[in-house]
């Protein structure tokens, strides 16, 4: 009984055992197909993760780039998109410049803005209190027009994406992004971009502000497309041609030809010439070249780009700088006459007596030893040729509307070629200060019209020769206090000095011609 009952024991336990792991299987047979589910397409994502993460790194790009064509069109094929997308790039294959679509369409967006967007970028308005916003990448604005819907995004290619054997890292190409449904493709195509661009475009002329931008040694090496060669600041002179100090006819005379280039877009393209026009400033120093160059910009409503020619490496970096100009600009060149390898170095004049001929004998030495280490760091190969070409050549077209203006102290030194009708089309001559001059002047700094003083100020500027900038330095009042006489005679004291050191230099001068006479009658005797 015993053992029987012992052996039923058993049975009972064992049998036990038997129906708890029955259980425990049928329960892990019945979990939730939710769950079988996110188990089964987590391991796919991972095996799908890993096996990019290593076509990327070992794959080749074009490889890659072949795949992904064929894998699009295998997703299209079983699952039609209804959508269609238009890539806008901000650069368009080798173009240097940026695309006028590109810059239309981030204008237009800049009025669609909603209160849903999350990525905004912001950039100073016009009045420099207030910003201007516009969409970040990758974030999305919807337009509609003629009750149809169009999605924008702002995307970009990273560089890193696509090997380069170059020196320089491959840039991103940034790009505007259109979708719509394919059943507006006509819309798109006939009328809404269009109206895109034509809105765009006139967004941008009436937030336009005017900059002024210089080029440099540290933008040598940025030749890529989305890096840019010039340095901008906002242009802020407030320079005008009411306040410039010159005879009033010859400045009706020169604000009238600009007028008349800005509104000769139609007569230009009629006589096939590129709507473009130089003008060269010379005078001594102080006479205003630079203040007339920053008139002529805000009569005309200009950007002006002040090249600086020895700081470009050769002529092929000179034709890009032209390329990336805008229209509605004054390229300006100042103190041409120094540039090298164009006109030379200005040369010393050796004396006459040969007591100091050694002497400057060295001093050329040591100015050529020096011109020669300075050419070498900058390495300018700018030549004439190159110049004239960037003047008036097939790439001057490019752009249209501007203006080239040189200047320079000694227009004399320039080669003709230069400054012939063609590429300097008006020379302006800013000479010394006239009594026309000074009246503007005394109007601008004291605000007076008329002075007991005037007469005897007219006589002396007749005979002194006194520039422009040298007479307002006279007329500004030193003090909060001081009165507008005491300007006045400050300015007769200088004319009256300068008429004195031009009595003596002339008195000088006739002594040398009487000497110099005199040595010849001798030799010939």
């Amino acid at each position: 009984m015993d053992f029987t009952s012992t052996r039923s024991k058993k049975n009972g336990t064992s049998n036990s055992n038997d129906s708890d792991g029955r259980d425990s299987r049928a329960i892990v047979r019945r979990r939730p197909p939710t769950i079988e589910l996110l188990a089964s397409t987590s391991s796919t994502l991972a095996t799908i993760m890993f096996t990019w993460t290593i076509i990327r790194q070992y794959c080749p790009h074009d490889l890659r780039q072949y795949l992904h064509r064929y894998l699009n069109k295998f997703i299209d094929y079983i699952y039609p998109n209804p959508y269609v997308r238009i890539a806008i790039y901000e650069f368009v294959g080798e173009r240097l410049n940026r695309s006028k679509a590109f810059a239309a369409v981030e204008s237009y967006l800049s009025t669609k803005l909603s209160d849903d967007a999350k990525r905004l970028k912001a950039e100073v308005g016009d009045n420099k209190n207030n910003f201007s916003l516009n969409i970040d990448e990758y974030e999305r604005i919807t337009d509609e027009y003629e009750n149809a819907e169009f999605w924008w995004t702002l995307s970009k290619i990273s560089g890193s994406a696509k090997k380069s054997t170059s020196l320089y890292p491959e840039p991103d190409r940034r790009y505007y992004q259109l979708k719509f449904h394919k059943k507006h493709r006509n819309l798109v195509t006939e009328s809404y971009l269009k109206h895109v661009l034509k809105e765009g475009r006139e967004i941008k002329v009436n937030r336009r502000q005017r900059k002024l931008y210089t080029n440099g040694t540290g933008n040598r090496l940025t030749i890529h497309r989305q890096s840019t060669m010039w340095s901008e600041v906002y242009f802020e002179h407030p320079a005008n041609f009411d306040t410039i100090a010159m005879d009033p006819e010859k400045k009706h005379e020169i604000v009238e030809d600009l007028l008349t280039f800005r509104e000769s877009k139609d007569y230009y393209a009629r006589i096939g010439k590129a709507w473009k026009r130089g003008y060269l400033l010379y005078g001594p120093p102080g006479t205003g070249k630079s203040t007339m160059i920053a008139a002529m910009a805000n009569l005309l409503n200009y950007d002006v780009y002040d090249l600086e020619l020895t700081a470009v490496k050769d002529n092929t970096e000179l034709r890009k700088l032209l390329i990336e100009t805008t229209s509605k600009s004054i390229i300006v060149i100042e103190d041409i006459d120094c540039s090298l390898e164009l006109t030379g170095q200005r040369k010393i004049k050796k004396e006459e007596s040969s007591k100091d001929e050694e002497k400057v004998k060295e001093k050329e030495k040591l100015i050529k030893e020096h011109l020669k280490k300075e050419e070498e760091e900058v390495k300018s190969r700018v030549t004439l040729s190159g110049l004239l070409n960037f003047i008036d050549g097939i790439w001057s077209a490019c752009g249209g509307e501007r203006l080239i203006v040189f200047t320079t102290n000694h227009v004399e030194k320039l080669d003709p070629a230069l400054i012939r009708s063609g590429r300097m089309d008006k020379h302006i001559e800013l000479s010394y200060c006239t009594f026309e001059a000074f009246k503007v002047l005394s109007k601008n700094y004291l605000n007076i019209e008329t002075h007991e003083l005037f007469e005897e100020i007219q006589e002396l500027i007749k005979e002194a020769k006194i520039t422009p900038a040298d007479v307002a330095e006279n007329l500004m009042p030193k003090s909060r206090q001081e009165a507008a006489e005491n300007s006045l005679r400050r300015l007769i004291r200088s004319l009256e000095e300068l008429k004195r050191a031009a009595e003596i230099e002339s008195t000088k001068e006739e002594k040398r011609a009487e000497k110099s006479k005199e040595s010849k009658i001798n030799s010939c005797s």
